[in-house]
Formats: C-alpha cells, structure tokens, sequence
C-alpha cells in the first residue's frame, strides 16, 4: 500500500472511532438520578457535572442550590418533581448556566410517578 491509502484509511478510522469516545464521554458527565430517603419522605437526587463550580444548576428549569464545586448534587422532594414533571415523565431537564451551558435529560428512576406498565401476558419462545 502507498502512503496515501495508508493515510486515508488512518483518517477513515479516526473519524469512525470519534463519536464513540464523544458520546463515551457525555455519558459519563452526564446528570444521573436515584431516589434516596430525606427524613419522612422520599427525595430524588440528582448529580452531575459542571466546568465552573459557581454555575448555576436549573432542574426543570427552576434554578436549585446544589452542594459540591465541579462535581455537585442535589436532593429534591419527590413531590416538587412530580410538580415540576409531566405526568408519566422518563426524563427531567438538568441544565447549568455559564459559557458552556447547554441542557440535558437525566433518566428518573422506574416507577417515581408510580405508573407501572401492566403486563397482560408474556409470550417467551426459542430461536
């Protein structure tokens, strides 16, 4: 092979593999939920990360004080998300304020808006 093909499938390679390690990456940085006990009630804590820890954190676009710099976290009353969710919700809107601003979808855990699927039959077969 010359030095050209060589370079070009090097190149064809390297854009191949880009979008993995991007979306690798957001993955990782991005917001993740999990409920948690708060006393008498259960909240929905929600992490993530942000560039400058003086940015402000919005959760369903209503500005929260969080706890911790770059990496932070928030605890929420189960009942404010509801209010602040639309019914039967997936996801809730995480958003930090700054030069990089941009918003994201955390996943809720199963089962926070307690509208579980009602399964009529299951049907399993072999291949």
């Amino acid at each position: 092979m010359n030095a050209n093909r060589l370079s070009l499938l090097a190149l064809m390679a390297a854009i191949a593999i880009a979008p993995v390690s991007a979306s690798a990456a957001d993955r990782d940085r991005a917001p993740r939920t999990k409920l948690e006990r708060c006393g008498e009630q259960t909240c929905l804590r929600v992490t993530g990360h942000r560039a400058d820890p003086a940015a402000t954190v919005l959760i369903a676009q209503h500005e929260v004080a969080v706890t911790g710099g770059k990496r932070w976290r928030v605890s929420l009353p189960l009942q404010t998300v509801r209010a602040w969710s639309a019914p039967a919700a997936r996801t809730i809107a995480v958003e930090v304020a700054g030069s990089d601003r941009r918003q994201m979808e955390a996943e809720l855990p199963i089962g926070v808006f307690g509208n579980s699927a009602k399964l009529a039959f299951l049907s399993v077969s072999a291949l």
